[in-house]
């Protein structure tokens, strides 16, 4: 190729990489206008400073990385965006998620929207090919038929036990340690959060205790080691069963199960982090076979996920009626923002997460009495900050037992799910149930048996 056609394109290359990143720098003034708490490195390496002492930098690794993340709806693009690498994160990615959702979540009017859209629609598309994954969940056939909710619950698990034993305490732990004073790490907090559900539950040696959902059968392995009941946890995971089966505990039985398939009839209940993948509309299902299961006078610890009422979480003014949103303001969150899409598609296929106090109706309805309820929203936002850590190191260990998509997809997540918790948008609540026998509920008159001759922290 001649000398002057080189100089050429590369002059036009040169000239369209400036046209672009003079595009991207005034989207970003759009979006996240000045004085803002982080910094924006454009792809040629162009940083559009934020404040004298950033918390993080936003980092655009190609020309078409900000039209891919803005491209409807955003909230999966942004999602896919990160996962498969168009941009990065650099610094206090939990600081990130709050400030980037208050300037996104402020209020655009119609012009600005359709303003942000043009300059949207003008910017490349093109760029690296995405590296190769697991992608979405793609399931099939009768929402939370047992065929279904086996592939759903092997999807969010496909990354194996040698990933999640990466971040995860020595028990294997996925959900909600209990930190008493803010500075326990993060498996003296999972045994502790342990020993707190034994004890809600009134655990006596000789009891028969059904765990729904056990994971990878840490509780039903202290519970054993502890108290001295029989234990038999239900999991639709094979690689948890395997993992189980390869730590094998005296008086526990793991098995892969639906509990829907359960008939026998045991002392007392406990399901941590399960129910959240039963769906609005099988809580009565659920509930109703719970009840079943457990015997007259028994115990029932539910531990799981909950979110805060519609109205509450977009009222203006709590306490005053929520006006009712323009068609356009409709359009705009379901088919533009694209709320939960990321979530429902990456991290828990066909799961969902309802007010406490619905779960808790629909408890009662079945049969049992609310006895106690607790809010832990606190101790999950600092067991995920734990989570975050560990895996970030062990960054390259986790790449090469998932995937470097995997990676980043559960520290998105994970990321993601700290700030929901630390700002409230959802909690994680132990409801105590019971299903009383001729009134008779088997608890003393207090809580003070919690907490009295309680391991020290």
């Amino acid at each position: 190729m001649p000398l002057g056609v080189r100089m050429s394109r590369t002059l036009t290359q040169k000239s369209t990489t400036a046209v672009v990143d003079g595009r991207s720098a005034s989207l970003i003034g759009r979006l996240f206008p000045a004085p803002r708490s982080f910094d924006v490195r454009l792809p040629d390496g162009v940083v559009l400073p934020g404040s004298l002492d950033p918390v993080f930098t936003l980092i655009l690794n190609h020309p078409g990385a900000l039209r891919r993340m803005l491209s409807p709806p955003i909230e999966l693009s942004m999602g896919e965006s990160f996962i498969y690498g168009d941009f990065d994160i650099e610094g206090d990615i939990f600081s990130a998620f709050s400030l980037i959702d208050k300037y996104l979540n402020r209020k655009f009017s119609l012009a600005d929207m359709i303003g942000i859209i043009r300059d949207t629609v003008a910017l490349p598309v093109e760029g690296p090919a995405r590296p190769a994954g697991a992608g979405p969940a793609r399931l099939r056939g009768r929402l939370h038929s047992r065929e279904r909710d086996l592939a759903a619950i092997r999807y969010h698990y496909d990354a194996g036990n040698e990933f999640f034993a990466l971040w995860l305490d020595r028990r294997m732990q996925y959900s909600c340690a209990y930190f008493p004073t803010g500075s326990e790490d993060l498996d003296r907090a999972q045994e502790l959060k342990l020993e707190h559900i034994c004890r809600k539950l009134r655990l006596q040696r000789g009891e028969r205790l059904l765990d729904v959902g056990c994971g990878w059968g840490g509780l039903a392995a202290y519970a054993a080691e502890k108290y001295g009941v029989r234990v038999l946890g239900v999991t639709l995971s094979e690689s948890q069963v395997g993992w189980a089966r390869e730590h094998p505990v005296d008086g526990v039985s793991i098995e892969m199960r639906d509990y829907r398939d359960l008939t026998e009839e045991f002392d007392k209940l406990v399901s941590v982090g399960m129910f959240e993948h039963i769906g609005r509309r099988q809580l009565p299902v659920y509930f109703a076979q719970a009840f079943r299961l457990l015997k007259p006078g028994g115990l029932f610890l539910n531990h799981g996920i909950s979110n805060r009422p519609l109205a509450v979480r977009h009222s203006e003014v709590v306490g005053k009626p929520v006006r009712k949103p323009a068609r356009w303001q409709r359009f705009l969150k379901d088919r533009i923002v694209g709320d939960g899409l990321f979530e429902k598609r990456y991290i828990f296929p066909d799961g969902q997460v309802v007010p406490i106090s619905e779960v808790n109706l629909v408890a009662e309805n079945a049969g049992f009495e609310v006895r106690d309820v607790e809010n832990l929203r606190e101790h999950y936002a600092m067991t995920l900050r734990h989570w975050v850590t560990r895996l970030d190191q062990r960054r390259d260990d986790a790449v090469e037992a998932a995937s470097e998509v995997a990676y980043r997809t559960w520290k998105l997540y994970m990321a993601a799910a700290a700030y929901a918790f630390d700002s409230g948008i959802i909690g994680v609540n132990q409801s105590l149930l019971s299903r009383p026998a001729g009134g008779k509920t088997n608890l003393p008159l207090t809580r003070a048996d919690l907490y009295a001759g309680a391991p020290t922290p």
